[in-house]
Formats: structure tokens, C-alpha cells, sequence
């Protein structure tokens, strides 16, 4: 008890600036939303994900590198896993990653907003917006690590990544949601 006290003090003593994060991909997913004909809200997740999370608290800075593992796709049936990581759709022998970086993080009243930055996707960039509707950064109790951690979603529109199939029966517009937790080395 007393070392975590301990752990705890120093923590509030250590003086903030910028510090690089390994993303922990136990506790790291990315997960989306579609429209199904209409009729439901289908989705997904990609179990696996790597990356650094550079964050500076005081200058209100910093830069996020997420590597989505395209293969890791899952949707809770196997078979439609398959067609979804084939030619037609995610061509994931081609393209094995999904990525994200960040160029900018948006503050709004001195806290963390948004992430503003360029997702690759089967070989297409395009710019995407993160809005953060959690973060915190701090000790982690269980592990005794510091770490940062958020919840992010944004919209693109997957044609734009040249993902037609289905169109206009399956929706266009995807609900990529991330959840992120990074700690130091």
C-alpha cells in the first residue's frame, strides 16, 4: 500500500511534458458501423493494432500513429470475415494495414477534442477527423504504468477508398470508432 502512495505522489510531482506511449494492443480496437439494406446498424472490430501515442499536456501537442492489422477483421461470421478480407472488399494480402496519423490535436477549453489527421486505406489517403469523447492520462492503478487513454470515432465514406460493393444497398458512410490505451516503456 505504501509503495502505490508512493507511486501516486511521485506521479504528481513529476513535472508534465512530452512523452511517448506504446499503444497496448489488449486494450486497443477499432471497430465500425454500416447501414445493412436499411434494415440494421451491422459491425465489426480489428482485434489487432499497433502504435505510439506522443502527447504533451502543457504545450498542448503531440502525434498519434495507429497501424490497424486489416486481417484481424471481425464481424462474429466467419464466413462473411473471409469475403470482407478477399479481392472484392478489404484485399488484405494487398494492403495488410489500415493507418491513422495524426497531423493536429484540437483542444476546446484547455482539454483534448479531437485528432486531426490522414487515414490509409487500401492504398488511398485521405484526411479524417477523430472526435474524442474520452481521455485521460494518468497512473494506471492495476499496472502501475503511466499511460494515456481515449475514445475516438469519426465518419468517412468508403468509396472514397475505392470500397463500392454493395452500393447504394449497403451504406457508404462507416462509423470507425477507436479505442486506445497507451503506456510508457
Amino acid at each position: 500500500m505504501n509503495r502505490i502512495i508512493a507511486l501516486l505522489f511521485a506521479a504528481l510531482l513529476t513535472p508534465a511534458h512530452a512523452a511517448e506511449y506504446a499503444i497496448d494492443p489488449t486494450h486497443t480496437y477499432a471497430s465500425f458501423e454500416i447501414d445493412h439494406l436499411g434494415f440494421s446498424t451491422q459491425r465489426g472490430l480489428f482485434k489487432q493494432s499497433s502504435g505510439t501515442v506522443e502527447f504533451d499536456p502543457e504545450g498542448k501537442a503531440g502525434r498519434i500513429d495507429i497501424t490497424i492489422d486489416a486481417a484481424s477483421l471481425d464481424t462474429g461470421f466467419a464466413l462473411r470475415d473471409d469475403v470482407l478480407r478477399g479481392e472484392d472488399w478489404f484485399k488484405v494480402k494487398a494492403f495488410p494495414s489500415i493507418l491513422f496519423r495524426s497531423q493536429k490535436l484540437v483542444f476546446t477549453d484547455g482539454k483534448l477534442s479531437a485528432v486531426e489527421g490522414m487515414l490509409t486505406l487500401l492504398g488511398e489517403i485521405r484526411p479524417m477527423r477523430l472526435e474524442i469523447t474520452r481521455f485521460k492520462c494518468g497512473l494506471n492503478l492495476a499496472s502501475r504504468k503511466q499511460g494515456c487513454g481515449a475514445d475516438a470515432q469519426g465518419i468517412l465514406r468508403r468509396s472514397e477508398f475505392g470500397l463500392n460493393n454493395g452500393l447504394p444497398f449497403i451504406g457508404d458512410e462507416v462509423r470507425l470508432r477507436i479505442q486506445v490505451e497507451a503506456y510508457l516503456p
